[in-house]
């Protein structure tokens, strides 16, 4: 009674007309990216032919936009007249409701929302099981009395919020930055410089070397060992212990996978995702496993340092070098292949200089991700702090009845 629900839909993507307009069209991913109870961009918009062209409809300012699916309870106040695909559905208020009021409140009706989700798939919120949720409500001053208080004191904390999230995402440039300095100038700021000959490296310390990957590394074919534990790589991580796949945390061999399929990999040896290897996806193995088929696996054929080589490879430029290097007609089909990656240049340090940069970089990640880890500990308990006061503010456990 308070509400008109609106669904969303999504227009045919293969339409270029239909897409990169100026509406509005929000998503449950968008909603989820949020830091604020507010909305007014989303990260894809549509044009008027995109609109007109599906079942979604335009929804003025003031509308609550709620996430249906994959989550469900995802929400925002729209700051602007927008649509949404169907992942989400959009209150639109009646004369003199309290928008914010009720967007709050149902910011805290996750659990209940998703216990009427239907579905096999996934779960998913109907039209009609959102229409008969039933909210307890204050009289219309007290909304707006909470809506007030609660736009107040979680901008406040939002505010908090964003430069400590701010500060992280300083943290982590530094921590790149420090890392390619390292990697590529070495730590020795006297030190006489040459020009590598490589573009992507730049100048590096005179008695450096300049290598191709060949020269150091040679593929390895190694059968898998069903005794041996399947290991991952992630884009930020090497491969080590801690990147054991889940089922096999405790060693145990998977009777439903033959693993004579999977490549073996010994310390030392560097392994990439041949799919994933310009987006970083590199790892010095530090442990015997085994890694899937669509990684190559490099053993070193010198003496040097494989973590040294890791770092090196995960800098921007770097990945920007091997995405020249890789083969495919679209990024999610790229492939970097051993016969191109073999033929890229590297600088190479002598061995007391790798494990002197190695040192650092241990040393100074180190720092900075535990900087990292209490900073974003402290944006844990504000969000925790904002949600128990949007708790206690709409179910009446702070009376602000009296608050002007």
């Amino acid at each position: 009674r308070n509400f008109k629900i609106v669904g969303g839909s999504t227009p045919k993507s293969e339409q270029e007309a239909y897409w990169d307009g100026e509406i509005v069209w929000v998503t449950p991913s968008d909603l989820s990216k949020l830091s604020s109870i507010g909305i007014s961009n989303s990260q894809r918009k549509i044009t008027t032919e995109g609109l007109v062209s599906c079942g979604t409809t335009l929804v003025p300012s003031g509308s609550i936009v709620l996430s249906t699916r994959a989550p469900i309870g995802s929400l925002a106040i729209a700051e602007t007249e927008l649509c949404t695909n169907q992942g989400c559905k959009s209150l639109v208020p009646f004369a003199d409701t309290q928008s914010h009021f009720y967007g709050y409140l149902l910011s805290i009706s996750t659990g209940e929302l998703n216990i009427r989700g239907k579905g096999t798939t996934f779960l998913e919120l109907s039209g009609d099981e959102l229409r008969t949720f039933k909210l307890g409500v204050p009289p219309k001053t007290e909304q707006q009395t909470i809506a007030a208080f609660l736009d107040r004191e979680t901008a406040r904390i939002d505010s908090l919020i964003a430069k400590k999230t701010r500060f992280i995402e300083l943290l982590v440039k530094k921590r790149q930055a420090l890392i390619t300095h390292a990697v590529t100038k070495g730590l020795n700021p006297k030190a006489k410089m040459k020009d590598s000959g490589v573009e992507w490296i730049g100048d590096v310390p005179a008695h450096w070397q300049i290598r191709r990957v060949a020269t150091l590394f040679r593929e390895a074919i190694r059968p898998g060992d069903p005794d041996l534990p399947i290991l991952s790589i992630s884009i930020h991580d090497g491969i080590t212990d801690d990147e054991l796949a889940p089922e096999d945390r405790d060693r145990r061999v998977s009777q439903i996978e033959d693993r004579t399929k999977y490549k073996r990999v010994a310390p030392g040896d560097l392994a990439y995702n041949m799919m994933r290897a310009w987006q970083g996806a590199f790892g010095a193995v530090t442990v015997d496993g085994l890694v899937s088929p669509a990684y190559v696996v490099a053993e070193p054929a010198d003496d040097f340092r494989t973590a040294y080589i890791e770092h090196l490879l995960r800098t921007s430029s770097a990945i920007e070098e091997m995405r020249r290097y890789s083969r495919g007609i679209a990024d999610f089909r790229m492939r970097l292949y051993w016969d191109y990656f073999r033929d890229l240049k590297v600088c190479l340090p002598p061995e007391d200089e790798q494990n002197a940069i190695l040192d650092l970089i241990s040393a100074e990640t180190r720092r900075i991700d535990l900087l990292t880890v209490k900073t974003q500990y402290s944006i844990d308990l504000l969000k925790e702090r904002r949600s128990a006061f949007i708790t206690a503010a709409v179910t009446g456990q702070i009376d602000l009845r009296e608050v002007a």
